[in-house]
């Protein structure tokens, strides 16, 4: 990623696909959101299963994540919640996706900037009450890089989730992806008997799909025999956010 917010790249963007007003945009991001299937049959909705479009999740000065209303250059951003229930000796994996619509390219790029600050500023984060992320990494990619070839920027981060309740420190992953105005997301807290591998299995196919339905939505409309291939998916490995 570059050190300077850039504009999109990877799609041919339909200007009048765009949404304008926040219920537009509110509504393209839950056309786009994975449903519980997209991460495995044996996946359910959580409580609450999705957040307010109007409010995001902040990291404080204290290093503790809240939610605020979102700033001005945000139309809507919209986080779902999922659970793998605990079975065969694995404990219960909690998941989430969030796709968040800024009005412009350059501010989507700012976003994943902040989070590579917020690794370095806070390399210990207070999720809520009872719940730690330590020893985070984050990795970027820019469009290009290391078989980059589907999104603007991708960034992956990882570390480790305590629990005061289910224990740890169990492997925690965030995936995430800029396209044009939007960036895509999905993570996983671990739990007992899940590994980081694991982890990424299980985002690998509702993070592809989510940027497959977003292309899709907003980018131009090609006649027939005149244009040239789309960009191919490639799968994020753990080479490759929270």
């Amino acid at each position: 990623m570059s050190a300077s917010p850039s504009p999109t790249a990877v799609v041919d963007i339909d200007p009048a696909k765009l949404p304008t007003t926040k219920d537009q945009a509110a509504a393209l991001v839950r056309d786009v959101l994975a449903q519980p299937s997209a991460f495995g049959p044996d996946t359910v909705r959580r409580s609450p299963y999705e957040s307010d479009p109007r409010r995001w999740a902040v990291l404080g000065d204290d290093c503790v994540w809240e939610q605020r209303a979102l700033p001005e250059d945000v139309l809507a951003s919209v986080t779902r919640h999922y659970e793998v229930p605990a079975s065969g000796g694995r404990g219960s994996l909690t998941l989430s996706a969030v796709v968040t619509v800024h009005r412009t390219a350059e501010q989507a790029d700012w976003e994943n900037a902040e989070v590579l600050e917020e690794m370095m500023r806070c390399p210990s984060q207070l999720l809520r009450s009872g719940e730690v992320l330590t020893g985070l990494t984050d990795v970027p990619n820019a469009l290009g890089d290391f078989g980059n070839g589907y999104a603007d920027d991708t960034l992956t981060e990882t570390g480790a989730y305590t629990s005061d309740r289910l224990g740890g420190p169990y492997p925690y992953v965030w995936e995430q992806t800029r396209i044009g105005p939007f960036t895509v997301a999905v993570s996983a807290k671990g739990a007992k008997g899940w590994s980081e591998t694991d982890l990424f299995d299980r985002l690998r196919d509702p993070h592809t799909r989510m940027r497959v339905s977003l292309r899709h939505a907003i980018e131009r409309d090609t006649p027939a025999g005149t244009g040239s291939p789309s960009v191919s998916e490639s799968t994020v490995t753990k080479d490759s956010r929270r």
